[in-house]
């Protein structure tokens, strides 16, 4: 047992915001985050400079020692992260970990990912349930183990999908939740009193694709109903977004996808999925028409239906 907070040390591993507001909140705790660990700085913009990750700059200004590894197998990487002696490690919204890493602190390692586990484990838990229309998700906590998002859950906490949400609300609302979540169970941590409940899996467990799988998911659902004249990109929920803004004038024609058609109960449903980007999809949406490649009729129930 840590008698104090700043007994426990803990490295944190992540990119994006959603990941700095977790560590923030970390910090503001009281918790002794002794290192982080996020992607190195990339190039970006016209000019190409380099641009460091949410978590990255966060750690700057918080005077913590980042490691930026290209290659989470690098032994100077691997020496150097050994060498800050964790109790704890706590990813999120990072990428796969090796088991070299995972399993290097005696407390082992955890993640928070934004849905209530087993439902959509994968990439996009958000865009799914939105797509999907749950009216309830969550966040989990859970131990690092070889297949992705199976570990033992530690703690579950639940919140509504409400009607006006989309993506970019929803992702608000669990970067909130999951801090709780989070303060949770470094207090059972803490306390000693952590209790690892097993998943369990079922045939109607719920995932959440990131890459080239939206089809498939799209497809198990083809009936006969009325077509709305909105197209999208056959792409992931994620990432086709770019893909379809991509789809202007002058812009080749090799450039576009395959298409699919969805009813307006599902494309609304997709709207919200985008979020922020709603507006640039919605602009981009007319120019499409013009393009020479036929779409793909796809549907997702009989009009009037969810």
């Amino acid at each position: 047992m840590h008698k104090n907070k700043s007994d426990l040390r803990i490295i944190f591993l992540g990119n994006p915001e959603f990941a700095r507001f977790h560590l923030a909140r970390i910090l503001d705790e009281g918790y002794n985050v002794v290192a982080v660990v996020s992607a190195p700085d990339k190039p970006a913009g016209r000019g190409m400079k380099l641009l460091a990750t949410p978590v990255t700059e966060y750690a700057r200004e918080k005077n913590i020692p980042c490691l930026q590894p290209a290659n989470l197998k690098n032994p100077d990487f691997l020496e150097e992260l050994k060498g800050y002696h964790a109790d704890l490690q706590i990813v999120i919204a990072f990428r796969m970990l090796p088991e070299l890493v995972w399993d290097m602190p005696s407390m082992g390692t955890f993640n928070l990912h934004a849905s209530l586990l087993p439902h959509y484990r994968g990439a996009a838990p958000i865009n799914w349930a939105i797509i999907n229309g749950e009216t309830i998700t969550g966040v989990s906590t859970f131990k690092l183990k070889h297949e992705i998002d199976t570990g033992n859950l530690l703690v579950q906490k639940s919140c509504a999908i409400l009607p006006e949400d989309n993506a970019g609300t929803l992702h608000d609302k669990l970067m909130h939740l999951g801090t709780d979540a989070i303060v949770e169970t470094l207090e059972q941590v803490l306390n000693s009193e952590l209790k690892e409940i097993p998943q369990h899996e079922s045939e109607e467990d719920k995932n959440a694709p990131k890459q080239g799988q939206i089809n498939i998911e799209l497809d198990e659902k083809v009936a006969e109903g009325t077509y709305s004249n909105l197209a999208i990109i056959n792409h992931s929920v994620s990432e086709f977004v770019v893909d379809f803004v991509n789809i202007m004038p002058g812009v080749p024609k090799n450039k576009v996808k395959s298409r699919i058609i969805l009813t307006p109960q599902h494309a609304k449903r997709l709207l919200k999925a985008l979020g922020e980007n709603v507006a640039r999809f919605e602009n981009a949406h007319g120019e499409i028409k013009d393009y020479e490649q036929p779409p793909i009729p796809l549907n997702f129930g009989p009009a009037g239906q969810a």
